[in-house]
Parts: structure tokens; sequence; C-alpha cells
């Protein structure tokens, strides 16, 4: 449910790693030859040939142009200025992927998750069947699981990789049955706990000719912390790194040197522009977060690592544990990117070349929608929009301007506002659970509320295919009994422990709930207790609140572990539900305007 959870890892006595390291990595490789040598290649052959390898992650189903400041990368000029530059659609990412092919004899392309989920309607209401159709059309390779390929639990994941009308609703079109991905799901570190197998393959093997490069796929650890307990029912996830290598060494021993980990997991770059150099002053200086860890203790028989999981763009060297250089990469999210690496393959070794002077040096590229729209993408929209229409371009409310919620980087952000006075206000009733207050986790924000008509319906409408966007899990809502002193615990759970410490994530607030977020301070103590306050009164700790929430926050989702020890719960309608109930009472003459978000106080 969350784009960006930290969590807790177990400490990691790899120390043997770096004893080892030098007798399988690639970066040894004494001499390494440039590409196009002909030393030790066999007849006409030469020793070296580059492979190209496109990467990107979170896609999300977001077939269309993301709406919004979603739509935008941020783009870093020349005189330290930066530039919001339109991009994303799967029309222009097909285009780009495609030209980028051209004169390239070995190219493969990978995916590290959350390829579906999360998805706007588009999409969702159709399972993500239209966004696998539009991956099997991208000539995707591979890609690994994320946390939101669980989102509808592992049967339906199966069904995504290996096809089937869905089990309730069908078939979507009159004499078609969905075919499943023609792309390889990796899954190494999901094991069922019943048969203690992986879930899915752990590895695939991409051979052409004497070439051959194998991938590894592994979700976060942390996915249980992030995903409803229905969703990953049955599954237990392992450490990232001992899974990684666990299967390098079996790659290795089936004599596949060249090694490509697919993680969902990532990392936090010092600057959001995706051209920043994450490696000023140093190696890997500009990049924080879980992925780091990961990358310094990932073996060094793994020659690259395609990240994803934080939606971030970077481009990074780590150095593996034997000082080589080692690529790390994240292409942000909703196809707005994608990464473009030349691997240097040396026939003799069989493996990357990673000195100094041939190490893999990747490029973000931005998916431009000054390119031709690709043509079969455009006929795969339209197929799947004309199917959606009838419920997608149905008018829920009216808004006078933006308002900003996937796209904005403040603790609170005004679609969050608005999202929490709706489960509010739906919630309220002493007959709907008597909720006096509201909590919604930042992360279930899926995107913003543009002003400006996407289609035909005119500027300042919001239709169903739009607040889906937003709210597209249909979470049940919960009201629930916590005390103040459980309140307060879960705004402190917001910026500290091992789940939030390093990366927090602030709650959005129903109006009449106030309090000071101190940013000087650390852990804990970010939260200023006196101040938290519900309209206008102190909170106080021995007393008991009605609160509503989404099933996920509510189940502890988050790393909000206090949620879990509510009382006296009562379920009410879906989230979404609650949020088009808001919409409707808005009109033409009396639209919604931008909420202030002036509910937290930030102390910077």
């Amino acid at each position: 449910m969350s784009a960006t959870p930290q969590r807790h890892r177990r400490t990691r006595r790899l120390a043997l790693i770096a004893a080892a390291a030098t007798v399988a990595s690639g970066a040894m490789v004494a001499a390494a030859l440039p590409a196009g040598a002909t030393s030790g290649g066999g007849a006409g052959k030469s020793r070296t040939v580059d492979v190209q390898l496109l990467s990107f992650n979170d896609f999300h189903g977001t077939l269309e142009p993301p709406q919004g400041s979603s739509g935008t990368v941020t783009e870093r000029q020349a005189d330290g200025s930066t530039k919001a530059i339109p991009a994303g659609g799967v029309e222009y990412l097909a285009t780009s992927l495609r030209e980028a092919r051209k004169g390239h004899e070995y190219s493969i392309t990978a995916a590290a998750g959350d390829m579906i989920g999360g998805s706007p309607m588009l999409s969702g209401l159709f399972h993500d069947e239209p966004t696998v159709e539009a991956l099997n059309n991208l000539k995707l390779d591979v890609s690994s699981v994320g946390n939101h390929e669980f989102d509808e639990g592992k049967t339906e994941l199966r069904r995504m990789a290996y096809g089937g009308c869905h089990p309730v609703e069908g078939c979507f079109e009159m004499g078609k049955e969905f075919t499943g991905s023609e792309f390889k799901y990796l899954a190494a570190n999901v094991v069922d706990e019943k048969t203690k197998r992986p879930l899915m393959s752990p590895t695939w093997i991409w051979k052409k000719g004497d070439v051959k490069i194998g991938f590894i796929g592994v979700t976060l650890e942390g996915t249980p912390d992030v995903v409803t307990a229905d969703g990953v029912k049955g599954l237990k996830f392992g450490d990232e790194v001992e899974t990684i290598n666990k299967y390098a060494a079996e790659l290795s021993k089936q004599g596949v040197n060249s090694i490509v980990a697919l993680i969902h997991e990532g990392g936090l770059p010092a600057n959001g522009a995706y051209n920043y150099d994450c490696n000023v002053p140093g190696a890997g200086a500009g990049i924080s977060g879980a992925i780091v860890d990961i990358a310094k203790n990932v073996d060094p028989k793994v020659d690259a690592l395609v990240t994803g999981h934080t939606h971030q763009a970077y481009a990074c060297n780590i150095p593996d544990p034997a000082g080589n250089p080692r690529m790390v990469t994240s292409a942000a999210s909703y196809g707005r990117l994608f990464t473009d690496t030349t691997l240097t393959y040396d026939r003799q070794t069989k493996d990357i070349v990673r000195t100094a002077a041939l190490a893999p040096k990747p490029v973000n590229k931005v998916v431009s929608r000054e390119v031709p729209k690709a043509p079969d993408m455009t006929a795969l929209i339209d197929r799947w929009k004309a199917l959606a229409a009838p419920v997608a371009n149905r008018p829920m409310g009216y808004i006078s301007g933006d308002i900003a919620g996937r796209g904005s980087e403040a603790p609170e952000k005004p679609l969050g506002d608005l999202i929490a006075d709706a489960q509010l206000e739906a919630t309220a009733p002493a007959a709907k659970g008597g909720a006096q207050l509201a909590i919604m986790n930042p992360g279930g924000i899926r995107a913003d509320l543009a002003y400006k008509a996407a289609g035909d319906e005119g500027d300042g409408v919001v239709t169903y295919g739009e607040s889906y966007t937003v709210q597209p899990f249909n979470n049940l809502l919960n009201v629930v009994d916590l005390t103040g002193a459980q309140l307060i615990t879960a705004l402190q759970q917001q910026v500290s422990g091992p789940v939030n410490g390093a990366n927090p994530k602030i709650l959005q607030v129903s109006k009449g709930f106030t309090y000071t977020l101190d940013m000087t301070r650390s852990g804990a103590d970010r939260i200023v207790v006196d101040s938290v306050k519900l309209n206008g009164a102190a909170v106080d700790p021995a007393k008991t609140y009605r609160v509503v929430m989404n099933e996920f926050l509510a189940g502890g989702g988050d790393g909000f572990t206090v949620l879990k020890e509510h009382k006296n719960k009562l379920v009410g309608v879906p989230d979404l539900e609650a949020f088009n109930a808001l919409l409707a009472k808005s009109t033409v003459a009396a639209p919604i305007a931008p909420p202030a978000a002036d509910r937290i106080t930030v102390v910077k």
C-alpha cells in the first residue's frame, strides 16, 4: 500500500563474502579488453560484446500519461536550476524503448517489480489484464515481483503470470481468454509456507548465441508490512541479501557468471532530479536507504542491481564487498523514465567486465511525450477505454483547482486532507461508527486530482475513473476505539521505529485534528506531544477516541503496529465510496477548493 517503507532488517554477518570476492567477480579480469577486441573469442568473434540492458520499475498499470505533478520528472539544468518535464504514458514508453533498441544486437528489457497493483482505473478495473498485455507488447523479458503484485493475493498473481479469466468476473472481452505474461516473473525470496518452495521461479537465464546472463528477482523482505494480510496469507518473505547470494551461487554452478539482481527495494537520492549525480563526492555518496545496505552485502558474483519501490530516480555506483564498481539503478515510477545500460560481456570469462574503465555506466532517460505514440499501444488503450467508459466517465464531483496528492512532497498533502475528511464524514454518525477523527496512510493516495480535463468531461470535473485512480484498493473503513496514548504513539510511529525512522511516513488527518511535527528533533521526539489536539482540546492519553482508518492501517500496516491494538471495531463502507460521497456534494457553482493543508505544523 505504501511506496516507501523501511523495515526490520536482520543484522547481516557476511564478512566471508569479501574474502571470497575476488575469485568470482568479473571486475577482476586482469586486463579487460575493449569491446571489439578479438583475443580469445574464437574465429570471427570479438572477445567482448556489448549487451544493452533496458530497465524500469514501479509501473503500477499507468497506461495513460499520469495527471498533475505525478506526470512530470524533475530535470537539473546546467546552471543548477530545475525544470519539470512532462513524461510517461505507455504509448511513449513503447516508442522510446523500441528506438533505444535499434542497432543493438544484444538487448534485454527487465523490470524491478510493481508492474501492476495500485493502478489507475483503466487497468485496475480489469484486474490489470490491460497492463500485462501492454508489457507483453513492450517485449519485457523479465521482472521481479513487487509488494503490489500481492495486492490481490498469490492466486491472482499466478493468474497474471499464467493466464486464465478472472475467477469471479470472468473474461472481460467476448471470446477472449487472458493469456498471462509473456515475460518471466521472478520471486526468489517468496516461499509458500506449505510447500516450502518459491512461489514462482527464482531465476531466469537470458541467452543469445554464446552470451548468457542470469537474473535473480526478489521483493522486499518487508512486503507483509505494506500489503493487507489477505494478500500475503500463506507466504514467507526472506532476506534479500541471503536469497540473492544463494541463487547467485546456484547460477554460478550452472556456468552462468554474468548475473543481474532485480530487487523491489530501493533508496533515497539526496536530490530529486532524475539526472542528479549520486556518485558525488564519491561512489554512491548521494544515496541512502535500504538499498545501500543490500548493495554493500550482495555477493560480488552479482554484476548489477536494478531496484525500485521508492519511486526515485538514480543511477549510482555502490561498490561491491570486494570494492569493485557495481551499478545500482532505479527509474522513478509510472513509466516516466527508463534506464539504458551497456554491459560489456567477456566471452572468455563469461562475465560482465567491471573494471574502472569498463564498468557499466547506466543512464536514466526521459519518456518524452514529444515522440510519436506507438500505434499498437494507442489501439490497446482505446479498446480497454471503450469497455471502461460507461463507468469511468461518470462525473463524481467538481474541484476549483489542482489538488495535490501523490505528486506532493509535503508531509501534509491537500488531497490527503480531503480523503481523511471524506472518511470522517462517512463514519461520524453514531449508526455508522461515531468516528471523531480520521487518519489516512500517504502511500494509499495514488495520484493527484487535476483541474484540467483529461478527456471530454470538462475542466474541474472529477470522473469516477479519476477518483478510482486516487484510491484504487477498495479498502473497507474501520471505526475503532483507541486511547489517547495509543493515538499519540501512532503519531510517533510516523517518524520512528524500524519501518519509518529513516523515512517518515506522515499520516493524513481530518479537520479538527492538529499537532506540531518538529523535524529538527529525532525519532519519536519529533511529535510535540502537548500540541496534539482534537477540536482545540488536548488529546487525553487516558481517554478513548473513535478513530476511522482503512483496514490496511487498522491491521498495523506501514509500521503502525499500535493501531492493531484497537478495540470495538465497526466495519464501514469502502474508502472509495466514502470519497465519492464527499465529491458528490460539490456542484459546478460550488466546487471543492484545494484544502489549505494547515493541520500539521511542521518545524524544519
